[in-house]
């Protein structure tokens, strides 16, 4: 996490959204910055935690954005990143496992620690539905991205990529997508909102 107070923003970052780019271009900039096991803080505790110790300590409230990724391909995102050699043989490492298999065992009832990987909807929202990022980007539309954080922070931004999974071919049979599709009903449905509304929802916040 991010935090311009300058310029009034606040960057969440989503797991497996190009988060890792982001940070490296901007990190300079954040007055301050939530690294390593807070990086990934969620937009409820930004919203109870944080942003009230923003508005008491430095009378701002800086507005939260965020990227969301299609909910099938950051799963597989996912999928590639615990493939790498690096995780052989510990309990994070999806070695041996299609990505069908992998998928199924996110939605199931009691997922084993490699498929513990949580969801954007949760990530975003406030349990109940409610949006909590002000300004919510498709990590499909990232000159649209780009372009707010250009006019937002005054320069032009270069995103070079970051921390990039290993290539495993990784199909999904229609009918896995189909389960995958109605156990993340809410997810599929915030992100087909946003592409809905070409890759943006600006929602002001309360």
């Amino acid at each position: 996490m991010l935090i311009f107070l300058s310029r009034e923003l606040t960057f969440l970052a989503t797991p497996k959204t190009g988060t890792t780019a982001v940070e490296m271009a901007l990190k300079p900039e954040a007055e301050i910055v939530f690294s390593r096991n807070r990086k990934h803080l969620t937009a409820l505790r930004y919203k109870k935690r944080v942003l009230p110790f923003l508005q008491d300590t430095f009378s701002a409230s800086p507005e939260p954005l965020a990227v969301m990724r299609d909910p099938v391909a950051q799963i597989r995102s996912w999928y590639r990143y615990r493939s790498q050699p690096r995780l052989d043989g510990k309990a994070l490492s999806t070695k041996g496992l299609t990505f069908e298999q992998f998928a199924l065992e996110v939605i199931s009832d009691a997922p084993p620690p490699r498929a513990q990987i949580g969801s954007q909807f949760s990530f975003l929202t406030s349990g109940q539905g409610d949006l909590l990022v002000q300004h919510l980007f498709a990590y499909e539309r990232q000159p649209a991205f780009r372009e707010f954080l250009e006019n937002r922070l005054g320069r032009e931004i270069k995103l070079k990529p970051k921390n990039i999974s290993p290539h495993v071919p990784a199909p999904l049979s229609s009918e896995v997508e189909a389960r995958l599709r109605a156990a993340r009903a809410k997810e599929f449905a915030l992100y087909d909102r946003l592409m809905a509304a070409e890759g943006y929802l600006h929602t002001p916040q309360e």
